[in-house]
């Protein structure tokens, strides 16, 4: 599985403004309410309890909150760059400037294995944070991304 399988280039954004790590979740439920076709309130809860479980925040930077849902039959991901990075508790105490929200299917272990997985893969790789970071634009941005 590859990241351009489950994230679109609409589905990106830069220069996202968050306050904290609430109102990022927050922002990215109301951005996938309607792709999924699920209320962004079930999807901001289900996202929080995801986190209070052990940050999504996974260093160097990055975070990627994510929760499984039922009504989902595929992986859909967002990616945004932050205009200012937050707080968000991350492994390394970082704050976070790239997010990559994941929402998965419950039914599919394997996905949801695969989508976190690609995501991480990428998201790891100093000279592809590098790239993200310098992206001029959302095109930019995506094409970095899902190569």
């Amino acid at each position: 599985m590859e990241v351009r399988d489950f994230l679109k280039e609409a589905d990106t954004e830069i220069d996202l403004r968050a306050a904290d790590k609430s109102s990022l979740i927050k922002a990215l439920a109301v951005k996938a309410a309607s792709a999924v076709k699920l209320p962004a309130d079930t999807i901001f809860n289900a996202l929080q309890q995801r986190d209070e479980l052990g940050s999504t925040g996974i260093g160097s930077g990055v975070c990627i909150p994510h929760a499984r849902f039922r009504e989902i039959q595929r992986p859909f991901g967002i990616f945004a760059r932050l205009r200012h990075p937050i707080d968000f508790d991350a492994i390394d105490g970082e704050p976070v400037d790239l997010a990559f929200l994941l929402l998965l299917p419950a039914a599919s272990q394997l996905d949801q294995l695969n989508a976190l997985a690609a995501v991480a893969r990428k998201l790891r790789d100093p000279e592809m944070l590098r790239r993200l970071r310098k992206a001029d634009g959302e095109a930019a941005f995506y094409e970095a991304i899902a190569k």
